[in-house]
C-alpha cells in the first residue's frame, strides 16, 4: 500500500539525526514533529522566531500566541527561546541548520526545487522563507506525493515551474517511494505498494537502485 502523510513524516523523522537543528515547512512537513523520539535532542526552528519548538498543540494546550510559520499552534519544550524574525533568517542563512524539509511542486533529477509558485496567471505565490532554507540548510528533504492529482510526475528530468533553488534537494519522501538525489542519479531507497519497475514505468527520470 502507499503511505499516507503521516507515515511519510514517521520515515522523515526516522533519518533526521540526534541532536539535529531542524527547520520543517508550512504543510504536510509540519507533521515530522509528531513522529521525533523526545529523547533524540532534536530542536526545532521556526522561520517567525522560535527555537526548541515541540509538537502540535492540541486541547488545553493551544496558545494563540503560539504559533509555527503556518500558523498551526504548537507546543514549547523545556529551554524554548524567541527572537526577531532577522535573527530567525540569519540562523538560515548562515548555515546553522542541519536539515530542513520542505514539501514541493516539482523536484528534478538534478535537485532542483520548485515549491513556491506553479506559473499560472491567478496562482497565489507563496515563497516565505524557502529559498533561504534551500541555500542555507546542510541536507534539504522534500516530502510530497510523487503524482500529481491529475496523474501527472512531480520528479521530473527539469522543472517547468519557477525554481527556488538549484541542485538543493537530497532526498525526496513520497507516497509511492523514497529517493535519494546523488551525483550519480536519482537512486530509489525503498518503494511503497509499486514495484521498482513500475516505478521506473511511470516516472520520465532515470532511476538507479542501491546496488546499481
Amino acid at each position: 500500500m502507499s503511505l499516507d502523510k503521516h507515515e511519510m513524516a514517521a520515515l522523515v523523522a526516522r533519518d533526521i539525526r540526534p541532536g539535529s537543528f531542524v527547520n520543517l515547512g508550512i504543510g504536510q512537513p509540519t507533521l515530522v514533529a509528531d513522529h521525533l523520539p523526545a529523547d533524540a535532542g532534536i530542536v526545532l526552528h521556526t522561520e517567525n522566531g522560535m527555537l526548541n519548538m515541540g509538537p502540535a498543540a492540541t486541547g488545553a494546550l493551544i496558545d494563540p500566541d503560539l504559533i509555527n510559520a503556518g500558523k498551526v499552534p504548537v507546543t514549547e519544550l523545556p529551554g524554548s527561546a524567541y527572537f526577531h524574525h532577522a535573527d530567525s533568517f540569519a540562523m538560515m542563512r548562515g548555515g546553522h541548520l542541519d536539515v530542513c524539509v520542505l514539501g514541493a511542486f516539482q523536484v528534478s533529477a538534478r535537485g532542483d526545487l520548485a515549491n513556491w509558485h506553479t506559473g499560472e496567471p491567478d496562482a497565489i505565490p507563496a515563497v516565505g522563507g524557502a529559498m533561504d532554507l534551500a541555500v542555507g540548510a546542510r541536507n534539504v528533504y522534500v516530502m510530497m506525493t510523487l503524482f500529481a492529482k491529475d496523474g501527472t510526475p512531480k520528479l521530473v528530468p527539469d522543472c517547468t515551474y519557477p525554481l527556488t533553488g538549484l541542485g538543493c534537494v537530497d532526498r525526496v519522501y513520497t507516497d509511492l517511494a523514497t529517493f535519494v538525489i546523488a551525483p550519480e542519479g536519482v537512486v530509489v531507497r525503498e518503494t511503497y505498494g509499486i514495484t521498482f519497475a513500475e516505478l521506473a514505468e511511470r516516472l520520465p527520470v532515470p532511476l538507479l537502485t542501491r546496488s546499481s
